[in-house]
């Protein structure tokens, strides 16, 4: 597979067997040739998870603190009142069986599917399509709720979701590439804490395998584990 000359100038500025501090990561991510659009930064983890265990599926919630740098296009399940809060809250559409239909044609132009408890029913009709994308609204998750105001806010702050993958790997945005270096590595750190909490007692051997960070269009840098462990206790 031929590469473009940005990516191997890009590649050249890193030691691909070094484990490179987050914050002299966040450096070299920084100073790479860019695209000529605001790049993502992203975070991928391997764990030392199984997660065909039931209590190793390491899931959860993280409000990274200074967002993820995105428009999160919301979508509300309600009808009553809660269409009312969540139109004033900022949602980008509230309904009901409308928008099952509209998904059922093979509309999925949004980030993250808000519903409240009585609307389940109506959501649950969607599981196949919207299952395999991630957007199935679920308590555990905080987008099964009748606070769908604070919901709102709280996704369109910076909230995010993330689920283990079946290799053990969690993967997740932690803001754009023009983002200051301390905000990229406060919303990193925030992520690991997060997932170090939900270290599961069955898991004896080495929990947090490898650290990977990397920009759309920029190799991936390995971080160093322990600097990431210790600064998160």
């Amino acid at each position: 597979m031929s590469r473009s000359k940005r990516y191997e100038e890009n590649l050249s500025k890193v030691d691909r067997l070094q484990d490179y501090d987050l914050s002299e990561a966040l450096g070299i991510l920084k100073s790479t040739t860019h695209a000529k659009f605001d790049e993502n930064v992203d975070l991928a983890i391997n764990l030392g998870v199984d997660p065909r265990h039931a209590d190793q599926v390491i899931r959860g919630t993280v409000s990274l603190p200074h967002g993820t740098g995105k428009e999160v296009k919301v979508l509300v399940f309600a009808k009553g009142e809660k269409v009312t809060e969540a139109e004033e809250a900022g949602a980008d559409y509230v309904g009901s069986d409308d928008y099952v239909q509209k998904i059922q044609g093979g509309w999925t132009d949004i980030d993250v599917i808000i519903a409240t408890p009585d609307m389940m029913g109506v959501v649950g009709k969607l599981g196949r399509i919207l299952g395999p994308r991630g957007l199935m609204p679920n308590p555990k998750s905080g987008t099964v709720t009748m606070d769908v105001a604070s919901a709102i806010k709280e996704v369109k702050a910076g909230k995010i979701e993330f689920r283990v993958e079946k290799n053990g790997l969690i993967h997740t945005g932690i803001g754009k590439l023009s983002f200051e270096a301390i905000q990229l590595s406060e919303n990193a750190q925030t992520v690991v804490d997060a997932l170090i909490k939900l270290k599961p007692a069955s898991v004896k051997g080495t929990y947090l395998k490898k650290v990977t960070l990397s920009s759309t269009m920029g190799p991936g840098l390995k971080i160093d584990k322990a600097s990431l462990i210790h600064s998160s206790r």
